[in-house]
């Protein structure tokens, strides 16, 4: 009986580490583009293997850290990013670090949908080959089948997957660049407003990939729905004018925030 207990407890510890495992975590980061500060010493554990909303009105800030999280900003030549940011531990924004691989683990998924003019086959198959993931093309075959089915979209596509994949419907090409990022096995997906050009049926489908996915990957997205915060995430960011103003379990965000300008935003009297 008592080894039955001890094996119980050790179990239980271990599910609550696996819950409160930190994938990636931000300290003291600060965005400047040029003069103007962006971000304003921003500290935000991203949990594993979660779904983490970021929210808050139009510029302040959410998608700007979004994209110090794969080095995004790089790509902005008056952009520059203080603070630590560490991805397993490992500084992301060390001069040793590989972009292209850091992207592969952790992937984006952009607000409107942008499969490239290629056919839909090829637009899976592209990541794993510039990776050298596979060589064999039975060992691509069964990616690109394999990353269309995580992404709910192998049944609508198989029989057609020579066809460009910009012919596809606005809610399919969406999920096709999910089945993009994923190819390339990455360990997070951030998503930048994915639902912001898709009707409400797609949002929904969208919406039940992203709860499908958060059983393998780390997910951070950011959204202006509130109700999209309160279905798809566990954990919720709230920033204003470039500061994190508050995180917590998303439940207790939606009603019982610390913070009155979090309170005001949700409910919508945010002025």
């Amino acid at each position: 009986m008592n080894m039955l207990t001890e094996a119980g407890v050790e179990k239980k510890l271990t599910e609550m580490a696996d819950e409160n495992a930190i994938k990636m975590r931000g300290r003291n980061v600060t965005v400047h583009y040029g003069e103007k500060q962006a971000l304003f010493d921003v500290n935000l554990d991203v949990p594993e293997k979660q779904v983490m909303a970021l929210i808050g009105p139009s510029g302040c800030g959410k998608s700007t850290f979004l994209r110090c999280l794969n080095r995004m900003n790089d790509t902005i030549p008056i952009c520059k990013v203080g603070g630590d940011i560490t991805l397993d531990a490992e500084d992301i924004y060390d001069p040793r670090i590989d972009v292209v691989e850091l992207r592969a683990r952790v992937g984006m998924v952009f607000q409107k949908p942008n499969p490239f003019p290629k056919s839909i086959y090829e637009n899976i198959a592209y990541g794993p080959r510039i990776h050298g993931l596979t060589k064999a093309k039975s060992d691509l075959d069964g990616i690109v089948e394999s990353s269309l089915q995580k992404a709910a979209l192998w049944n609508e596509v198989k029989d057609r997957l020579h066809e460009p994949g910009t012919g596809l419907s606005g809610g399919q090409q969406q999920r096709l660049c999910i089945a993009r990022a994923i190819a390339v096995s990455p360990e997070v997906i951030l998503m930048d407003e994915p639902c912001s050009a898709l009707d409400p049926i797609a949002t929904a489908k969208v919406e039940e990939l992203i709860d499908e996915l958060r059983q393998n990957y780390t997910i951070v997205i950011v959204t202006h729905s509130m109700q999209q915060a309160a279905r798809v995430s566990q954990r919720t960011a709230m920033f204003h004018l470039g500061y994190l103003v508050e995180e917590g379990p998303t439940d207790k965000m939606f009603t019982n925030p610390d913070d009155k300008r979090t309170q005001d935003y949700i409910t919508g009297r945010f002025g």
